[in-house]
């Protein structure tokens, strides 16, 4: 990445420095510490152009469209989470905050606008959490559930119990009317794990327009059932660019503990890789999320190592994926618990924006700009 210094982001934007640090706020330029000077601050020059661009009138409509889905403005309205100024906000309420006390049931409880606290499943079985049974018994309800269109929003509210107990069975297994993190922790054995298994389920239950929850929208906006909506997002999920970027982090140290944490990290950029461990776009004072989780476990001395010298190296502080692959180390939890952590989490934002979707009662549907062969000619008869 290029970086600019202040003087050169006004120049190539030709706006006022509060317009420039209103654009920071809102995650719409990109900034880091000046590491020769940390009293100034550096902006990604690639956000700079786009805005600058867009400002002068050079681009057509259909690039503005494109581009909007890569980081850009916002393409609809939901009322159920946003990031202000390096804070994420869960209804209006510090996501944060709110994870000192709350637990994941009253986090849907918030998220779906609804007053009451969830039940949290519906099984005794002591089972191992697992993803593949989450996705099997999501495509169970999928041919049975009722369409999404047509109905109240109390009635998607139950029904939305049902598909959050469905997911809760598969990936936190337990007695039920046990909090989801007991049964978490107790499933795994690690009982000492389970407050800040507390605190990741809140912290990670929503986060705004992400990949997983755009594709749960859309979904949601052709009125499948809320069951197909959580099983598309968690398909989604899955990529190592969104929820299973934690086993970036986790090659990451394995390569840390091989050779070193700063030789590792020059590998990783030599090869042109980028490192999943540090950064993100809607944070450029470091991932919220990510500082309200870490302080409260040990961290393992070869995540400390890794913090360490990326911070140093790259310039940016650690994210969540980071946060999570350490908590999963701190605890000995099982390899995939990051993943299982963030699907159970996420399915509860996936039905408040699948409710949030019906209710306005559209479809997405999005042009796509054809860059194909050119048409043959049609004869018109």
């Amino acid at each position: 990445m290029s970086w600019l210094t202040a003087e050169e982001a006004l120049q190539a934007l030709k706006t006022k420095p509060q317009t420039l640090y209103a654009n920071v706020s809102r995650g719409r330029i990109r900034a880091k510490p000046d590491p020769a000077d940390p009293r100034r601050s550096l902006y990604q020059a690639a956000d700079v152009q786009r805005l600058a661009e867009r400002h002068a009138g050079r681009r057509k409509a259909e690039t503005v469209a494109a581009e909007t889905i890569r980081w850009g403005d916002p393409v609809l309205s939901s009322a159920i989470s946003t990031i202000i100024e390096g804070r994420l906000f869960y209804r209006g309420r510090d996501a944060a905050d709110f994870a000192d006390t709350a637990t994941l049931e009253q986090t849907a409880a918030l998220l779906w606008n609804g007053a009451e606290a969830l039940s949290s499943g519906t099984t005794g079985e002591n089972t191992s959490p697992s993803l593949q049974t989450a996705f099997l018994a999501l495509a169970g309800r999928v041919t049975t559930d009722l369409p999404s269109l047509g109905r109240s929003q109390a009635a998607l509210r139950r029904e939305a119990h049902g598909v959050l107990s469905t997911v809760s069975d598969a990936l936190a297994p337990g007695l039920p009317d046990r909090p989801l993190h007991l049964r978490l922790a107790e499933s795994w054995q690690r009982p000492q794990a389970a407050d800040c298994l507390r605190r990741a389920l809140v912290l990670l239950a929503d986060h705004e327009l992400n990949a997983s929850t755009f594709t749960a929208r859309v979904t949601a906006s052709a009125g499948a059932a809320l069951s197909a909506t959580v099983l598309s997002g968690l398909a989604t999920l899955t990529g190592p660019l969104h929820g299973a970027a934690w086993q970036g982090v986790d090659a990451l140290i394995e390569a840390t503990i091989a050779v070193g944490a700063e030789q590792a990290l020059r590998r990783t950029l030599a090869q042109g890789n980028s490192v999943a461990a540090f950064g993100h776009p809607l944070y450029p004072d470091g991932d919220i999320r990510a500082s309200a989780l870490l302080g409260y476990f040990p961290l393992p001395s070869k995540f400390a190592e890794l913090r360490e010298a990326g911070e140093a190296m790259i310039g940016e502080k650690v994210n969540v994926d980071f946060a999570l692959a350490a908590m999963a180390a701190a605890f000995d939890l099982p390899r995939e618990a990051p993943i299982i952590i963030f699907s159970l989490a996420r399915s509860v934002g996936w039905l408040a924006h699948a409710m949030e979707q019906v209710e306005s009662g559209e479809l997405i549907r999005p042009r796509a700009r054809y860059a194909g062969p050119a048409p043959e000619t049609v004869t018109r008869r």
